[in-house]
């Protein structure tokens, strides 16, 4: 598929897939006849990593850590002679962005519960007030 039907299914602005594509984060799986570039729906799916990152306030150099970490970890399915002790390692390093979005989810759930209370607390005053007139 084509940039604009790419970013149509991400939410992504033709410009951010551009920048991901210049940081190396996402690289067109090939190329049309006049030279345009064309996606999978692999790389569809990285974008959308890459998307679900950015919100938790992932930097790209841990985005970047972490697709590598999986690309690594799918092509030792397909290779007998990987290494177990480097799997291992990959598995390990997946864990941990899993357990920091984990934690990051909980910081923006408490964050969110903050600002209900807030609104809450205004709607309170207002209606109190509009209960004076």
């Amino acid at each position: 598929m084509q940039i604009g039907e790419v970013a149509a299914r991400t939410e992504l602005p033709l410009r951010t897939i551009r920048s991901y594509e210049d940081a190396g984060l996402v690289v067109p799986s090939a190329c049309s006849q006049g030279g345009f570039p064309l996606y999978t729906d692999a790389d569809v799916a990285r974008l959308m990593v890459i998307r679900r990152m950015k919100p938790l306030g992932f930097s790209l150099d841990e985005t970047r850590d972490l697709l590598n970490a999986v690309d690594r970890l799918e092509a030792s399915e397909e290779d007998p002679d990987f290494p177990a002790p480097e799997r291992s390692r990959l598995i390990a390093r997946v864990r941990r962005y899993e357990r920091a979005a984990e934690a990051r989810m909980d910081e923006l759930r408490a964050g969110l519960a903050r600002a209900e209370d807030f609104a809450a607390s205004l709607r309170t005053r207002r209606q109190r007030a509009e209960s004076r007139k």
